[in-house]
């Protein structure tokens, strides 16, 4: 089996029902969750002139390998109704795929680890809740250090219904 760590989000429609949504069909197609992180509010990160999203981190344990993995999240992706038209537009649903066991990857369409986990509060501090003390395969940091560190300036914020 292999460990995967994701981050899920969304800033467009019932953004609730949608992370919720994502976390079923991960675990029904893709494998176990055995840990989420508290849902976060932040900022959008690239393209500024949109709604605040909704992001939450999850741990998996998968029968998948890698490449077979993000496949699998792609087709979530578009079964949530993900239409693909902006580079950091809004958008229904994003599941990425952050860590792969500690595998570094790097393929034409995957990279793994995410090659910008590092600056970005809005992954950071929701991998915080789940995996504070896992080593960055490639920056040999920790999350807990990596999110102490990082320079992104956008809000973070605990979500509340």
């Amino acid at each position: 089996m292999n460990t995967a760590i994701l981050l899920i989000g969304g800033n467009l429609g019932d953004r609730t029902r949608n992370l919720q949504q994502a976390v079923q069909e991960i675990a029904t197609t893709a494998g176990e969750v055995i840990k989420t992180s508290a849902l976060y509010q932040t900022a959008p990160w690239g393209t500024v002139d949109q709604p605040d999203y909704l992001n939450q981190a999850l741990e998996i344990r998968t029968p998948l390998d890698a490449l077979t993995l993000l496949h699998t999240l792609l087709e979530i992706e578009r079964k949530i109704g993900r239409i693909r038209q902006e580079k950091w537009g809004a958008r229904v649903i994003d599941i990425d795929l952050i860590f792969f066991n500690d595998d570094i990857i790097s393929l034409p369409e995957l990279k793994v680890p995410h090659p910008r986990t590092q600056l970005r509060r809005f992954v950071l501090i929701p991998l915080l809740d789940i995996i504070p003390d896992y080593v960055h395969p490639v920056l040999h940091q920790t999350i807990s250090k990596l999110a102490a560190i990082c320079q992104d300036t956008l809000p973070v914020h605990l979500y509340r219904d």
